[in-house]
């Protein structure tokens, strides 16, 4: 219990002296974590209503693979993107290994078949006449998707959290395609795993509560825009 008090401690100090290194970890995790999580919903969002939409004889299957990407392990995605952008892999020529980018890219990879799954799940969970009376009464394909997000923006909501949860606290692909580099590609979970590894149990339980910080903060915020709506 002392350990965990003097991590407590220490973590309120970093904040109120303003340590840069903690800073700029934190900021890195935001940006990585959050570009992840807004392609995801750019890209995700519209493939899983395709997908929920469709009445195509291919769709179980393709849910199946949406399914089991929401249960991808990161070291597996890791390991993937790092084959891929390795100097001697195929996309080695863009220089992205050991970079912010690839870490994005890996979170992304990670996040997308969350939110397609609840987008699909969402969606699906409608009274299926809705989508036949909305184009009953003339509305556009588009106006037809636009209402069913709204109907089901609480599910929607709920997959954005769950994507962001899961990708602000991974590590191992980030620590795989990222290195965690100083000043460079180090996140939060990375550096509580170095510093868990020297030995710095109470740096490391700082970091962690920062972390927890964080995620509560996002998280409270976003509970609060959907329980605002559902009033």
């Amino acid at each position: 219990m002392e350990m965990i008090w003097d991590g407590l401690q220490q973590a309120f100090a970093l904040f109120v002296h303003g340590d840069p290194e903690i800073f700029q970890i934190t900021w890195l995790s935001l940006r990585v974590s959050g570009t992840a999580i807004l392609v995801s919903i750019i890209i995700g969002v519209p493939l899983g209503t395709m997908l929920a939409l469709s009445e195509s004889r291919a769709r179980k299957f393709w849910l199946s693979i949406v399914h089991t990407g929401m249960a991808l392990p990161p070291v597996v995605v890791g390991l993937v993107i790092s084959i891929l952008l390795w100097r001697t892999g195929p996309l080695g020529v863009l220089g992205l290994m050991y970079t912010p980018a690839a870490m994005t890219t890996a979170q992304f990879i990670i996040a997308a078949p969350i939110v397609m799954g609840l987008t699909v799940s969402g969606l699906q969970q409608l009274d299926p006449r809705l989508k036949d009376q909305l184009m009953g009464l003339g509305a556009s394909r588009l106006q037809v998707v636009w209402l069913l997000w709204r109907e089901a923006k609480l599910p929607l909501f709920a997959a954005v959290m769950v994507g962001f949860g899961r990708v602000i606290a991974e590590v191992g692909a980030s620590m795989m395609v990222g290195g965690n580099l100083k000043s460079s590609t180090r996140v939060l979970t990375t550096a509580i795993v170095l510093e868990n590894s020297k030995g710095n149990f109470a740096l490391a339980i700082a970091l962690s509560a920062i972390l927890l910080s964080l995620v509560f903060a996002i998280t409270l915020g976003l509970t609060w825009i959907q329980q605002k709506e559902l009033r």
